[in-house]
């Protein structure tokens, strides 16, 4: 079965990997990462954005590798509601025959201080990085790490939420 992942994030790309292969485990997964662009900001500030750079990353990634069986699109983002800052990311599933499955990932609380960064611009990886003194945090643990004290991490939480949006291609409950 061959992948097309809309990232080259090793974050992105192995959360990616680790939930096809847990969902179909009999097959032979080939995952093919590519850089395609999502349509939306750098920084997608609404949750309809954000679904909506994941759903175009999907198409793009399945248009770039057109003999692929799957195209996967991830687009993290950022909200406020009742005065919280949160971030979260979308997951969508494309399938060559155009089915389309889409699940969203908790949403994380951020502090004020990094919402202020983003605020004036900046990306919430380098706001992360500049305030807490990391490096390249999107690449690693990403905030759900840091701020979970490693309980959760930005993969963990990414493999989590694909799995959930393969069911509609795997599970019985789904099939008519």
């Amino acid at each position: 079965m061959k992948v097309v992942v809309a990232s080259q994030n090793p974050v992105k790309v192995n959360a990616t990997l680790e939930a096809f292969q847990a969902q179909f485990p009999a097959d032979e997964i080939e995952l093919v990462p590519v850089s395609v662009p999502s349509g939306v900001s750098d920084q997608p500030m609404s949750d309809d954005e954000t679904r909506l750079g994941a759903v175009t990353r999907a198409q793009n990634a399945l248009e770039a590798v057109p003999d692929a069986d799957f195209g996967v699109g991830l687009e993290g983002g950022i909200c406020e509601l009742h005065g919280m800052a949160y971030t979260f990311a979308w997951m969508v599933v494309l399938s060559k025959d155009r089915q389309v499955s889409a699940n969203r990932t908790m949403m994380l609380p951020l502090p004020d201080k990094v919402m202020q960064l983003m605020r004036s611009g900046v990306e919430l990886g380098h706001a992360i990085d500049e305030i807490f003194q990391t490096t390249n945090i999107k690449h690693k643990g990403g905030a759900f790490g840091l701020l979970t004290n490693d309980r959760m991490s930005r993969k963990s939480v990414y493999l989590d939420t694909l799995f959930c949006a393969l069911l509609p291609f795997r599970s019985p409950a789904f099939q008519s």
